[in-house]
């Protein structure tokens, strides 16, 4: 099979060429370099070892599993990881069971009513509809094709209020470093690490920020896959910086924050839509491609991260710069 690189690989999986980079760094793929060319190709191996990551996040595996999976082809693992998954599964299942049959006879009884009683919200009444409950029998085909699976998971994965919080953040003087080529997210994350480290930014300012995005965002028509990233960790006002890092201004403002582990960047897609879908919030991006259209990624509890080989069990809050709707 012919070689393919980091872009058309993104393309045909539907993953980002970062997330593709992630699970280089920890292990998960390998990818090869083509002779006289620094750009990333991955062969035949490689691709379906992806296949097999991306079924597992489906199935709603958290990457650290996946790791011991495909790393050792260990069935243990696998089953461990699989009866953890199911456990969890049967719990949402039970919950939705309850919810399910309460909602059903908060209708039935309202239908009947033909209005809202007050009793029937309070403990009693509700603790009669639970006790009335019986368990709701749920039957599933014992075969799931990857259609039947690609359609469960675009529902298990979309977003909802509890999912995202809307916060401001502050504006701030910024230390700057953008990085370009094969990695740049690793390239940044030296160069600012090193400076916080070397100046000994956690006790001049314990609450220091640390955000990043992409500058500037890949292109899909280069078949490196190559692209920017610009880090920031927010200064004391005059702060003195060493080049190469420069000094910006972040003028703050309102956002959409959604946390995920640090690798999970396929929750992009689904805070987007989030976003797109909301009835009290528009999106208020720049509309700037050079620069993530003003969405950053921010890094939480830095200060204890700034000096780890690795972020791995980092989690990140995803934000995107949103007003509030107007009201008619």
């Amino acid at each position: 099979m012919e070689l393919q690189t980091i872009s058309r690989v993104s393309g045909l999986f539907g993953v980002s060429a970062r997330t593709l980079r992630y699970y280089e760094q920890i292990g998960l793929i390998t990818a090869s370099r083509k002779e006289d060319s620094a750009y990333r190709v991955y062969d035949a191996d490689a691709l379906a070892r992806l296949r097999q990551i991306i079924v597992l996040r489906k199935l709603r595996i958290p990457l650290r599993q996946i790791a011991d999976i495909v790393k050792n082809g260990d069935a243990r693992a696998a089953v461990e990881a699989f009866e953890q998954s199911l456990s969890e599964i049967e719990d949402e299942l039970a919950a939705l069971s309850v919810i399910r049959g309460i909602v059903k006879t908060f209708i039935e009884r309202l239908k009947l009513g033909g209005a809202v009683e007050p009793a029937l919200m309070d403990d009693a009444s509700l603790l009669e509809v639970v006790d009335s409950l019986t368990a709701s029998k749920i039957s599933f085909r014992e075969e799931k094709t990857m259609e039947d699976l690609n359609r469960a998971a675009a529902k298990m994965n979309k977003l909802t209020d509890k999912d995202v919080r809307i916060v401001y953040l502050p504006p701030s003087d910024v230390a700057a470093y953008q990085a370009e080529g094969d990695e740049p997210e690793a390239q940044a994350g030296r160069v600012v690490n090193r400076f916080v480290l070397d100046s000994d930014l956690p006790r001049i300012k314990p609450d220091l920020r640390h955000y990043g995005f992409n500058a500037p965002n890949p292109d899909m028509n280069d078949p490196s896959g190559a692209h920017g990233y610009e880090m920031w960790v927010t200064i004391p006002e005059g702060f003195d910086l060493p080049a190469p890092l420069v000094r910006k201004h972040f003028g703050g403002g309102l956002y959409a924050a959604h946390m995920i582990p640090m690798g999970a960047f396929e929750e992009w897609a689904w805070f987007e839509r989030w976003v797109q879908d909301s009835e009290k919030y528009a999106y208020n991006g720049n509309g700037d491609p050079s620069n993530m259209f003003g969405s950053l990624e921010e890094c939480l509890n830095y200060v204890n991260c700034a000096g780890k080989p690795d972020w791995d069990g980092v989690q990140l809050d995803l934000l995107i710069p949103v007003r509030e709707k107007t009201q008619s």
